[in-house]
């Protein structure tokens, strides 16, 4: 059936019109070399460039100007030769019923067709190299330029002055002023980053006993001490196993305990693929690429370890590839939050992957940092072709961006449908990230239109592998303490500590999409994009194990004795998706690609088709005791900030959980 196609991005995205960009390349042609040579200050008119500058960058959070030597890093964006174009096959290529459906361009033909010319990245990255700065990175497909230098050079280039902000509870380095460039450069671009809030890029990874922060590394629970209450809850290897004695809590006083950890064979039977193995489906002849910053120096040794504590098929050359940066080239290390606070979530990536599909092939490609290195690393798999799945477990802190960096980004996203590669995107560890910015918006890249934002559940799986619940992830803690009455609960329940919740809602920047058009509930929407789109398992109270060797010295990267972790956050439930998406393109033969115009039109047609999660008709709990500081907690589970869980689409878990039945339906569609 002929669908609909998504709206073509919001106006507020529009692009500098073409015309002048082409008058403007045409007399930089004529100028050449000569211009490069002379400072910015030499040339007659320079133009501004809109939508450079970041919304929290005001007077009343400036604290001065950053000294003349701080090393900043800079993103220059090229406009697409053909913006409207590009977005209609990107449609056309997803869309069920057009006669390009699921027939996408190679990587070459996209470069050919939509890409900026080689001709206008010569040209930029040659001004930008006479001016002083250092070139770090430019993609086959010359959507951007990445470059370093010192703030003075920076100031000099772009006509502005770099000052410092408080932002996120942090001290960050953007212009206060727009930006500008001679008329004959600015022609070429149609914007510039020099912000360091897109370093606030970080894992959507939570562990048990911490509170995730958008803008600062997670970190753990530290009450007051507090008498011993002799709980002690032991954690279960399967929903069940252990429970608890609480104070009464939601009609009852006996609760099951938080999970071990799941492990491979029962997240396999959750999401119902135990018995693909047997039939010959567990990823053969497929690529998952997985997105991280920096990289692990000991992801093989601790992928086989963990294999084999749990009987699983160690790495080969088949079934794992990394293309990595070298140490030496690692950049903006401390804002980035080092290469420890992304090594658990390589490994969580990779491992739960490798637990789904263990025949398929994982490629992990590295960012130099958790800025522009990202977008490397994506351009150096959608330029190549090197995957057509692509799981990324990172975010920013809301939408929270200038608007010339989102347009760029979103390019990306355009390139790989148009290329017929799935981009999975979580949607985010801090609900409606209201706590971190003041207000309600979710986390691109998520939120972007053209990517699966991939939501969170909290699951049960019981000792014969089956689920027992699911439902949208939002834990709420209540700590447990002794008093003259017993044990009781030191705020009233469900509690008042924020044990994480996946991101979502609605959009500050896009138009609603016409894929969700008819499915996402108008008050919800309210004309603009809403996300999740799917979900699956994220909460860490019923997480998955992995295996890993910590890094112990980030300067060395030396790394200490292997240990077991239990990790949850829509950074597992994004591998999860890619994978058992891997083994539906194996089953069926089908290459799913951007998957969400399918996604909805298969809803529409049949909606059982997905789990929907709904609210518990009572509710979940389950005893925790911290194993750093001894106290325990009563976890009430589905508390989501203003995000909630209902029957149909919500803005928790999108349309429903995964599963391989129900990714199976889309592709045969």
């Amino acid at each position: 059936m002929h669908r609909r196609p998504p709206t073509p991005r919001s106006t507020i995205l529009s692009t500098r019109p073409r015309t002048t960009a082409f008058a403007l390349a045409t007399a930089a042609c004529t100028i050449g070399a000569v211009l490069f040579a002379a400072g910015p200050a030499d040339a007659a008119t320079r133009h501004v460039l809109p939508d450079s500058v970041p919304t929290w960058a005001t007077a009343a959070d400036d604290t001065g100007t950053v000294a003349a030597s701080t090393d900043v890093e800079g993103e220059v964006y090229l406009p697409l030769k053909d913006q409207a174009g590009a977005e209609a096959l990107a449609t056309a290529v997803s869309t069920p019923g057009t006669s390009r459906y699921r027939k996408p361009l190679s990587p070459k033909a996209w470069i050919a067709a939509y890409a900026p010319t080689k001709s206008d990245v010569d040209q930029v990255t040659g001004f930008l190299r006479a001016q002083g700065l250092s070139i770090t990175g430019v993609p086959a497909s010359h959507e951007f330029v990445v470059f370093r230098g010192s703030a003075s050079v920076v100031d000099s280039v772009l006509g502005t002055t770099l000052h410092a902000y408080r932002h996120a509870q942090q001290t960050l380095v953007a212009p206060s002023t727009a930006p500008s460039l001679p008329a004959s450069v600015a022609g070429l671009v149609s914007g510039v980053s020099v912000d360091q809030g897109r370093l606030l890029t970080h894992p959507e990874l939570v562990q048990q006993g911490e509170t995730p922060a958008s803008s600062t590394p997670t970190r753990n629970l530290r009450q007051q001490a507090a008498a011993p209450t002799g709980i002690n809850a032991t954690c279960s290897a399967y929903d069940g196993q252990h429970t608890a004695t609480v104070p009464a809590a939601y009609g009852r006083t006996s609760v099951p305990t938080f999970a071990c950890g799941y492990v491979p064979n029962q997240i396999r039977s959750a999401y119902g693929v135990d018995a693909l193995g047997k039939q010959g489906v567990s990823g053969q002849g497929q690529t998952v690429a997985v997105i991280d910053a920096y990289a692990s120096p000991s992801i093989i040794h601790d992928t086989d370890s963990y294999s084999a504590q749990h009987g699983e098929p160690a790495l080969t050359s088949a079934t794992f590839e990394q293309r990595i940066p070298a140490q030496s080239q690692f950049t903006d290390q401390a804002l980035c939050q080092q290469p420890s606070g992304w090594q658990g979530e390589e490994t969580l990536d990779v491992q739960s992957v490798h637990a789904v599909a263990p025949s398929a092939k994982i490629l992990y490609v590295g960012g130099t940092n958790c800025g522009g290195g990202l977008d490397v690393a994506m351009s150096r798999i959608l330029d190549q072709g090197l995957a057509d799945l692509v799981s990324n477990s990172y975010g920013d802190v809301g939408e929270n961006l200038p608007l010339a960096s989102i347009r760029g980004q979103e390019n990306l996203h355009i390139q790989a449908a148009g290329e017929g590669i799935g981009l999975y995107f979580s949607s985010g560890d801090n609900g409606d990230e209201s706590a971190s910015l003041g207000s309600a918006q979710p986390d691109f890249p998520a939120s972007s239109p053209w990517v699966t934002a991939v939501g969170g559940t909290s699951l049960g799986v019981a000792k014969d592998g089956h689920k027992t619940y699911e439902t949208g992830w939002g834990d709420l803690l209540d700590q447990i303490v002794t008093s003259p009455r017993g044990n009781v609960y030191t705020t009233p329940l469900p509690g008042g500590i924020v044990g994480g919740g996946a991101g979502g809602g609605r959009s500050t920047l896009f138009d609603q999409p016409a894929y969700q058009r008819g499915v996402v509930p108008a008050g919800l929407a309210n004309g603009k994009r809403v996300s999740p789109d799917l979900a699956a398992l994220a909460d860490p109270y019923t997480g998955f194990s992995i295996g890993i060797r910590p890094i112990t010295d980030d300067a060395k990267l030396t790394t200490g004795a292997f240990e077991n972790e239990t990790y949850g956050g829509t950074s597992l439930a994004s591998p999860i998706t890619a994978a058992l998406s891997a083994l539906v393109q194996q089953s069926t033969n089908t290459r799913l690609g951007f998957a969400n115009p399918t996604l909805y039109a298969t809803y529409r047609a049949v909606p059982a088709s997905f789990s929907d999660v709904t609210p518990p008709a009572s509710p979940i709990a389950l005893a925790y005791t911290s194993a750093t500081s001894g106290h325990d907690f009563l976890v009430t589970l589905d508390h989501d900030t203003s995000l909630t869980t209902a029957t149909g689409y919500d803005d928790v878990t999108g349309l429903g959980a995964v599963s391989f039945r129900g990714l199976s339906a889309v592709a045969r569609r």
